[in-house]
């Protein structure tokens, strides 16, 4: 992904996901394509924004929290975040912020 998420006028919520990956590729590609896919078609979901190089930052913007509470219990969501602390991350961190102001250009 190479582009800034659209979001809508403040208040909504980021979801920040910062990791560090382990050695090797183990389907990390495809299953990260599928996720903002899914994701995608979760409601109250307003976009996403990703980054990878040493560090992995993924930030996706959410309507309410009920929204991410209901992202984090999808089934196939659950099924890749097992895959990930097993197989793909050495270390992560999940943050998760309300945004009150955004601007840009």
């Amino acid at each position: 992904m190479s582009f800034i998420a659209s979001t809508p006028k403040p208040p909504y919520y980021a979801v920040i996901f910062t990791s560090i990956r382990t050695e090797g590729e183990n389907g990390y590609g495809e299953m990260a394509m599928r996720m903002v896919e899914l994701a995608q078609q979760q409601p109250g979901f307003l976009g996403v924004e990703s980054a990878r190089e040493e560090v992995g930052i993924t930030v996706s913007y959410w309507a309410d929290l009920a929204s991410i509470k209901r992202w984090k219990a999808n089934a196939e969501h659950l099924a890749a975040q097992k895959t990930g602390r097993e197989s793909w991350y050495a270390s992560f961190k999940v943050r998760i912020s309300k945004v009150e102001r955004d601007y840009g250009c």
